[in-house]
């Protein structure tokens, strides 16, 4: 099982992006979908959290400007991300609760995407 991230990349303050990350490979079933991330010199925090029914969970920094959402047919998680702000510059990682296929349930990481964002 993999879990592969794209949409990073260069954006000035005000801006949007739109992550993805999609969980492939050998697997029966995903649960809770996540993105995290961690600026430099800083702790890897949780940024939003998805369920497999669509609840949804923020930190507080974010709330109202990013939007997380899933696509349980593609197994694929998003993080809409608009007003961005210097202080959300930071590799993103997402993380997914799987059930690999004749395994039990384990968090996988993916490789993370970079997020910059200018003033």
């Amino acid at each position: 099982v993999q879990l592969q991230a794209s949409g990073g990349g260069l954006v000035q303050a005000g801006g949007s992006l739109r992550l993805s990350c999609a969980a492939s490979g050998s697997l029966i079933s995903v649960n809770n979908m996540a993105w995290y991330r961690q600026a430099p010199g800083k702790r890897r925090e949780l940024v939003a959290r998805i369920t497999s029914v669509g609840s949804t969970t923020y930190a507080d920094s974010v709330k109202g400007r990013f939007t997380i959402s899933r696509d349980n047919a593609e197994n694929t998680v998003y993080l809409q991300m608009s007003t961005l702000e210097p202080g959300d510059t930071a590799v993103y990682y997402c993380n997914a609760d799987v059930r690999p296929s004749g395994g039990s349930w384990y968090n996988y990481w993916g490789q993370g995407t970079l997020v910059t964002v200018s003033s």
